[in-house]
């Protein structure tokens, strides 16, 4: 049998994952809008505001994202947003 240490999880808490191909990196962040998203975990918000702060330094727009709690996943809207609003997304994870 394999071991509970071996088993991938899908964090996204669909309940019927969908295989997606994987979105190719920009080559430049240059003209690009930032997306920083706060998953609601403890000091999430000074790590983006700190990178915020260099991309905003070099020139980049940004702009904040985040979840009420850990606990909860994103709204459709909350996604929908990211999606309509920015290039690239940053994720502030703490753990």
């Amino acid at each position: 049998t394999m071991q509970a240490s071996h088993w991938l999880r899908d964090p996204t808490a669909e309940t019927q994952p969908l295989k997606r191909p994987r979105v190719a990196p920009p080559s430049s962040l240059d003209g690009l809008t930032i997306g920083l998203f706060d998953i609601g975990k403890t000091r999430s918000p000074e790590f983006l505001d700190r990178l915020e702060t260099q991309l905003n330094a070099r020139g980049l727009a940004t702009r904040r994202y985040g979840k009420p709690t850990n606990a909860k996943v994103a709204t459709p809207q909350i996604v929908q947003k990211v999606v309509e609003e920015v290039d690239a997304v940053v994720i502030g994870l703490s753990d």
